[in-house]
């Protein structure tokens, strides 16, 4: 799985270089010089979280752009820098600002079995949480995780409920006591009526 952590926006200045939104927790690692990233064509709306968890097809080949150059399936970070609260990134080969300009919207990702597990036992990637069955204390099934909001309060679990419907969990100890990756579950005790909003 494609575990996203930026989405390529519009070009700075006239030498290659790009503005990236970054949709990770870790920049300074995941655009570091030499660090090689998968691409995925295509723009993502701005609500989506910075982590989300993408299915792709191996050898999937992007349609050519506008200019006729076609996005790579890998683009390898040159230099990154941090600038007006943003960052700017240079990828090999991209130098000018027809090809920079070319690759806007295109999403970058790592391989999520690249990815290191947190060291605290109480942090959770996304690509990890999502697809776990949620229970409840009892056992009985509740749904399943569909993806994981980041809001500014806590991060919601978003659950895919057995009819169809969705529910917002907050992902904090007291309502969610136990996550077990091993056994694909996750333990959700709900307050009276939060499965009903």
């Amino acid at each position: 799985m494609l575990l996203i952590v930026g989405r390529i926006g519009k070009p700075h200045g006239i030498r290659g270089e790009v503005t990236v939104e970054v949709r990770t927790d870790e920049p300074e690692a995941r655009f570091a010089p030499g660090m090689v990233l998968r691409t995925t064509p295509g723009a993502m709306p701005q609500a989506e979280s910075e982590a989300r968890v993408l299915r792709t097809e191996p050898g999937a080949v992007a349609p050519p752009e506008p200019g006729g150059y076609r996005v790579p399936e890998e683009l390898t970070v040159e230099s990154a820098r941090w600038h007006q609260g943003g960052l700017l990134v240079v990828f090999d080969g991209v130098l000018d600002r027809n090809v920079a300009e070319a690759l806007r919207g295109t999403l970058l990702g790592v391989d999520s079995a690249a990815v290191a597990p947190p060291e605290d036992p109480e942090e959770f990637h996304d690509h990890q949480l999502v697809g776990l069955a949620a229970v409840n204390p009892a056992g009985e099934r509740l749904g399943e995780v569909d993806r994981i909001d980041h809001a500014p309060a806590s991060d919601l679990l978003v659950l895919r409920r057995p009819d169809g419907r969705t529910a917002l969990i907050p992902f904090v100890k007291a309502i969610v006591p136990e996550v077990d990756l091993a056994g694909g579950r996750v333990v959700v005790d709900p307050p009276g009526g939060l499965l009903d909003l």
